[in-house]
This record gives structure tokens, sequence and C-alpha cells, in this order.
């Protein structure tokens, strides 16, 4: 149900990840959001992992069959006279796209943040959920074998 066709992106994170971000802490470009997604028979769930944001901070829209995640971490309020004397936790925008299939209900789909983690729960349409099939042979009075689709 999920289609990635956008191979630029995945290229970038590779890139970051072998690489590392060469500019720290800076706002200038979105970082891509991990994630985890899965389904079964009734929905399909995506899990992108959003530590230290706040659910006021996260954007979820839904065009068509595009789902955009945007958020954004912002720097935490130190106190006048404290200075920062590590800081490896990334900062600024993150974005995620990824496309829906069209066995998926994008009207009702529900969104949760708990724990750092937004996850995105989106019903499978009734046409695209597993169905039996009832085969019947061609005289009538026949035996009736089912089969699973």
């Amino acid at each position: 149900m999920l289609m990635r066709t956008d191979t630029f992106r995945e290229f970038d994170r590779f890139a970051q990840q072998a690489l590392g971000t060469l500019v720290s802490g800076t706002r200038s470009r979105p970082t891509a959001i991990p994630m985890d997604a899965y389904r079964n028979d009734e929905e399909f769930v995506v899990a992108f992992d959003l530590p230290g944001v706040a659910p006021d901070a996260i954007e979820l829209n839904v065009e068509r069959n595009l789902l955009t995640v945007r958020a954004e971490r912002r720097p935490p309020h130190l106190g006048e006279n404290a200075r920062a004397q590590v800081s490896e936790r990334p900062l600024g925008a993150f974005s995620r796209q990824i496309f829906l299939g069209d066995g998926l209900d994008t009207d009702r789909i529900e969104a949760s943040h708990e724990n750092g983690v937004l996850a995105v729960r989106i019903p499978v349409r009734e046409q695209a959920k597993p169905r039996r099939v009832t085969i019947t042979s061609g005289t009538a009075g026949s035996q009736q074998k089912v089969i699973n689709a």
C-alpha cells in the first residue's frame, strides 16, 4: 500500500547518514524523519520518530494520495547564564512525504503522538481487504469449492 518513488530523497538520506551533517544545527534544509510502516487486514500504520518535538510543532497533511509530515525541534530555553557544553541533538525542520496506495481510505486518517512517536493510522478500503471467493461448477446442484483470494 506504500509506494516509494522519491529516489533523490532516499539518496540524500543515505548521503546524510554516510557523511553526517556538514553544518550541525542549521535550519536551512529539512531532515528526513525516520519511520516504520506496517499493514494488517484493517489498517496501514506509519510510525514517525520525533523525539523532543512537541505535538503543536507537528504538521500532518494529506493531499490526494500524498501524506506529508513536517515538524520542528526548537532549541531549549537554557536561561541567561547557561552555555551549551555539548549539542549533538539535531534542531530545526524535519519532513517526510510518502505516497499512499489507492486501497487506503485517506478520508478517515487518525494520528496520535506519544513518547516522541507520531503514529498515523489509515484504514484499508473495503475493496482492498482480503475476501473469500466462492467457485461453483458449471452444472446445477454440483458441489461448491471455497478458496481464499
